[in-house]
């Protein structure tokens, strides 16, 4: 996704550098069209990114808790596989 922000970036500022470059005619209704368009598109690919970002956040979190809970059974089975150990002597 960041990559698709970049290139977003990218044309915004071809796009500006293209506006400064002709900008002694002024600019045309059309082209502040389109750099709105662009700029709504670069706000929404930001938005994308921070939910995407905030989901990775919560899914890291949940493999996290989860490696916990795994290691905790592991101990257990370890401690259980001792006593039956001891039981059985």
């Amino acid at each position: 996704m960041s990559k698709k922000l970049i290139n977003s970036i990218m044309a915004l500022m071809f796009l500006i550098g293209i506006i400064g470059f002709t900008g002694c005619s002024g600019i045309s209704e059309e082209q502040i069209t389109e750099l709105e368009t662009l700029r709504s598109e670069v706000k929404a690919l930001d938005n994308e990114v921070n939910y995407l970002k905030s989901e990775k956040a919560a899914l890291e979190r949940e493999i996290t808790e989860k490696n916990a809970k795994l290691d905790q059974c592991a101990k257990e089975k370890a401690e259980t596989k001792a006593n039956l150990e001891k039981i059985g002597k």
